[in-house]
């Protein structure tokens, strides 16, 4: 296991349900800065959504790979053989690539589209019904109801 400039120990020592969180940084703390093939750019559109937006000059739709997984969308390139060709100059690069993106909670591709050399990857985030915030209604007096109700069916199991 390659040695981490950054010790997240602490977060599992103090916090309960960190570890992905702090899985992710140590992935990108190890990650090497090298690896800038293909460039590409991350937008916020939104408040929740979000635009990845990777240059693939010279690349088709059928040469491409998006797969998406809980918490990670994947972008792979593979070129199909070519017929040899006699460079005088080859700066378009044809070479296979992987690309990871780590995705938060809740946030999954909308839309991908390739047009004019750049792969557009429209994200959405959405929480579920019941992550959203609610309001609790406050009741007066003495009687809960709910609090009543499951003493009832207490009763009734006995």
């Amino acid at each position: 296991m390659a040695m981490s400039a950054f010790d997240f120990s602490p977060l599992f020592r103090s916090g309960v349900g960190f570890d992905r969180l702090a899985s992710v940084l140590e992935h990108l703390s190890t990650t090497s800065p090298a690896d800038s093939y293909p460039p590409y750019d991350i937008l916020k559109t939104d408040e929740n959504a979000y635009r990845i937006v990777v240059a693939l000059a010279g690349w088709s739709a059928d040469e491409l790979a998006l797969t998406a997984h809980p918490n990670l969308l994947i972008v792979q390139g593979r070129k199909a053989a070519e017929e040899k060709a006699q460079y005088l100059h080859h700066g378009l690069s044809a070479r296979s690539f992987e690309r990871r993106f780590e995705l938060a909670d809740f946030v999954f591709v909308d839309r991908a589209s390739l047009e004019n050399g750049l792969l557009t990857i429209d994200l959405k985030r959405e929480l579920p019904e019941a992550m959203k915030p609610r309001r609790i209604e406050i009741l007066s007096g003495g009687a809960n109801p709910r609090l009543e109700e499951h003493q009832a069916g207490e009763k009734q199991a006995a």
